[in-house]
């Protein structure tokens, strides 16, 4: 993996920081597909909130903002954004999707987090 990054304006193009696994992105790319979109990028932010103190959102945006970190996987077709404020909670972290009995969705396995809550869903 390449450690390179280039800026566009204010819009840099990494290929560090946050990744996405195989599984993960196929399973955006299946959603993107369904949608019938190609220009929405996975949005992964850091928000105040939860049990711990911080939680994570990830949603569809066609939106590119000043700061924003861009990585892209699965030969350029899923973008994952994040904005200045989140990249640095987030370098290093893995997104995943499992599809099991008990759970399904994705999951983020991150090592800026230094405890989470019973719920999974916040961290500090």
């Amino acid at each position: 993996m390449s450690t390179e990054t280039t800026s566009t304006t204010d819009i840099a193009i990494s290929t560090k920081g946050i990744s996405l696994s195989d599984v993960a992105a196929e399973k955006v790319l299946a959603l993107l597909t369904q949608e019938g979109r190609d220009d929405l990028s996975l949005r992964v932010a850091v928000q105040p909130g939860g049990c711990s103190g911080l939680r994570y959102q990830l949603y569809f945006d066609d939106r590119q903002l000043d700061g924003d970190s861009i990585s892209e996987f699965a030969s350029g077709k899923v973008k994952v954004v994040t904005d200045k404020m989140s990249t640095p909670y987030l370098m290093g972290a893995t997104i995943d999707f499992v599809d099991t009995i008990q759970k399904q969705g994705f999951t983020i396995d991150n090592p800026n987090a230094q405890g989470s809550c019973a719920c999974g869903d916040s961290f500090n």
